[in-house]
């Protein structure tokens, strides 16, 4: 278990003076981390400074001792080989997931994550990977991929722009919602018309991009509930949204 390197980062609006550490975990980002989900960390620490709290990121990767004190997770997407690679190591740790899960910690898992969140994904070939049931879903894996640039309309967040590239299915079961209808591109499944699922914190999603630079509505929905649930209250800083708004502009443009 390592911390992320910081890197160059943009100026922003940060407070002087830490409100408290949000702790943010990033699930396999060795094996489940083939799409750039790795961004989504560097936005939550970002936002999380910008908020006035002090960020601290961790990665878990197979084999490593899970951490404590766990304030949000996330999870990336990964190629059927890599979640090969975890589903042993995920199953080790559903227990603690799930309590977390059923605390309140808030989530975000992508693609691949997304699908072992659920019942089960069966491959293609007929394969079976089981998941860890935190999510009343299901995978197929078919012969169509769905890949391009995807909006989707959401009660709760706005329209959450995205880009997706899988090829396995996903219908979601009565104990989850689902994250909102599409509005261009496929979604969960060449069916329903609908994208990612929600249950209780936890955010579902196929959409790569990184999503969160392009959806900060997300990442304080994120922050907020981790506050929340750690001290009790959630005071807002004063986040730069200039380059999430241009980002947004830019995405919405692109065809599918």
């Amino acid at each position: 278990m390592t911390a992320e390197p910081t890197g160059a980062e943009p100026t922003g609006t940060e407070t002087t003076g830490s409100k408290g550490t949000i702790r943010v975990v990033q699930l396999y980002p060795r094996d489940m981390n083939i799409y750039g989900d790795w961004g989504n960390a560097l936005v939550l620490k970002r936002r999380i400074g910008w908020h006035g709290y002090t960020p601290e990121l961790l990665e878990y990767n197979v084999g490593d001792e899970f951490p404590a004190d766990v304030d949000i997770i996330l999870g990336g997407g990964g190629q059927d080989s890599g979640q090969l690679v975890i589903q042993d190591d995920l199953h080790s740790r559903a227990g603690n997931l799930t309590e977390l899960a059923e605390d309140g910690a808030p989530m975000l898992v992508i693609c691949g994550l997304y699908q072992l969140f659920g019942r089960f994904f069966k491959t293609r070939t007929g394969s079976v990977i089981p998941g860890i049931g935190i999510l009343d879903v299901e995978t197929h894996g078919t012969d169509e991929r769905l890949i391009g640039n995807v909006k989707v309309a959401t009660a709760e967040f706005g329209e959450v722009l995205g880009y997706e590239n899988h090829s396995g299915q996903t219908t979601l079961g009565s104990g989850v919602r689902p994250l909102g209808t599409v509005a261009k591109g496929t979604g969960n499944n060449s069916s329903d018309g609908h994208e990612g699922a929600r249950f209780r914190n936890i955010v579902a999603s196929y959409l790569h991009g990184s999503l969160l630079p392009k959806n900060p509505a997300i990442a304080d929905f994120l922050i907020r509930t981790a506050a929340e649930r750690k001290y009790g209250t959630f005071v807002p800083g004063t986040p730069d949204d200039h380059y999430a708004a241009l980002a947004r502009e830019h995405a919405a443009r692109r065809p599918r």
